[in-house]
């Protein structure tokens, strides 16, 4: 089982759809977590909309902030525009994935987002399954 931290700026948005989809998608095979480096208050309106549209409910969600323990727990860390202010742990391997930021973008760009996640997920858990 491989432990996999997703990491954005606010872990509203970006972060919270790749670890929402990322748990759906490995079936328990894998875990995953979601942090931010300076979190928001809530998960982004945008964001529970296009989730909403998978039967995804992310309400409950509290945004995070990120920790070095946290880090240290993962195997793979994505980060998403979180850039130096990400802990860097020897042994951990570290993937970026430039997406824009979700909050205050229209839904359709919000869903293009949710859905290039998706596939990015897809091709991840092939290669941890691999």
């Amino acid at each position: 089982m491989a432990h996999v931290l997703f990491v954005c700026l606010h872990n509203a948005g970006r972060s919270q759809i790749s670890r929402a989809l990322f748990q759906r998608a490995a079936e328990g095979r894998h875990e995953g977590r979601s942090a931010g480096t300076t979190p928001a208050d809530q998960v982004h309106p945008e964001v529970l909309e296009v989730m909403d549209e998978l039967g995804i409910d992310l309400r409950d969600q509290e945004p995070k902030l990120l920790t070095r323990e946290m880090a240290e727990w993962a195997d793979v860390v994505v980060t998403m525009g979180c850039g130096d202010k990400c802990p860097f742990v020897p042994g951990v391997r570290y993937i970026d994935w430039d997406l824009p930021d979700p909050s205050g973008r229209p839904v359709d760009e919000v869903r293009a987002t949710r859905d290039d996640i998706s596939r990015r997920i897809d091709q991840l858990l092939a290669e941890l399954d691999a």
